[in-house]
């Protein structure tokens, strides 16, 4: 088996995650803390609930903040280098939840020169004009659009840059190598890359004077840089952020990550259904038997099967139903085929909802970028 890796830029292999969290030096969430957001909240999203959300880093400090009635923002962002696929939609629904109970301000944060940087097929050109097909699929998620402030890192230079270069000054090289596996053959912009991730971190504070305690939900992947963020933003005046960190959406073949780089294992927001079945009934594996009868005798294997996982990050909410479906494929209640055109017809309605809303956003997706007139 394929020793596994996991950098902001890549993910090989099957990964453990519980060897992540100690390499990274996460806290795992506990039952207490997934109370206490139950207790806050009025209820607890799935994603947590089922602890596809698995470890942290200060949330207890976040919440307190929240509990107090202190100032309060949240961060996430998206790398642009390809489509949306619905693995990248996890964090921002999460996110989403989040500020509709908080009513907390939204940083979000499009890299367009970090996919120029570690990507050598994309221009500059095309890592900005795919940041704006991908601000589509965030606002159609529904955000609040007047709490909601889009950055652009090549559009907000001028805000982002000469807080960046005070974040620049205090990392070395030798921790950018040792964090980020970065070496001496790698571009300059790769170096100086991680300064302008942890600019939003900032930005509530650099804009309102005033401090913020400030929640990032992300992949675990995106976790080094907010590592070298919490060591250097201290130093500088500024708290060091909170952190929520998801498993990875898995792919139809049943790799750890979804990945642009296998595109028959990955549903994109702008597939069509077309494309959606026959991604699913000619692609994906499943945690079932080799023959309908042997399926019916010894039942299938949700916790192996990429289509159960589907139902289980986003396609079935209701925890109750997930656990019955599950209990249906261990007794060879169900057979696979059932269960992708389900998953099939659920994934269509959900992406036929989705586009409409990208589309009649299309034209209005500017005003949702951080400008004088669009400010917290």
């Amino acid at each position: 088996m394929e020793k596994f890796r996991v950098t902001p830029w890549e993910v090989k292999g099957e990964v453990d995650y519980d060897k992540l969290m100690r390499e990274f030096g996460t806290e795992p969430i506990t039952q207490g803390l997934l109370e206490r957001m139950r207790k806050l909240f009025g209820e607890l999203h799935p994603l947590l609930e089922r602890k596809l959300f698995y470890t942290h880093r200060d949330l207890s400090w976040w919440l307190d903040n929240y509990e107090k009635k202190k100032l309060i923002a949240l961060y996430t962002g998206r790398g642009p280098s390809e489509n949306t696929h619905i693995g990248h939609l996890i964090p921002w629904i999460l996110t989403k939840w989040i500020q509709d109970r908080t009513n907390a301000p939204l940083f979000f944060q499009f890299t367009d020169d970090e996919k120029y940087f570690f990507k050598e097929n994309l221009s500059i050109e095309d890592t900005k004009r795919l940041a704006f097909e991908n601000m589509l699929d965030v606002a159609a998620l529904g955000f609040d659009k007047k709490k909601t402030f889009f950055i652009l890192d090549t559009h907000h230079a001028g805000l982002l840059y000469p807080l960046a270069v005070r974040v620049a000054k205090k990392i070395t090289f030798s921790t950018v190598r040792a964090v980020f596996g970065l070496n001496n053959s790698s571009n300059i912009g790769q170096i100086f890359y991680t300064a302008m991730q942890a600019v939003p971190v900032m930005l509530p504070k650099h804009l309102t004077g005033k401090d913020h305690a400030v929640l990032i939900p992300m992949g675990i992947d995106q976790d080094p840089h907010f590592r070298v963020a919490r060591d250097v933003l201290p130093r500088l005046g500024y708290n060091k952020p909170a952190c929520l960190h998801s498993k990875f959406f898995p792919s139809l073949m049943g790799s750890s990550k979804m990945s642009a780089s296998s595109p028959d294992s990955t549903i994109y927001t702008t597939d069509t259904p077309k494309e959606v079945e026959r991604k699913i009934k000619k692609k994906a594996l499943t945690g079932g038997r080799d023959t309908a009868e042997e399926q019916r005798k010894l039942g299938g294997r949700p916790e192996i099967c990429p289509i159960y996982q589907y139902y289980m990050y986003l396609f079935e909410p209701d925890s109750k139903k997930l656990e019955e479906r599950a209990n249906a494929c261990r007794a060879g209640k169900i057979l696979c085929g059932e269960c992708k055109q389900e998953l099939i017809d659920r994934i269509n309605k959900f992406l036929e909802k989705h586009q409409e809303k990208r589309e009649k956003l299309r034209d209005s997706i500017n005003e949702w970028l951080l400008s004088e007139d669009h400010m917290p």
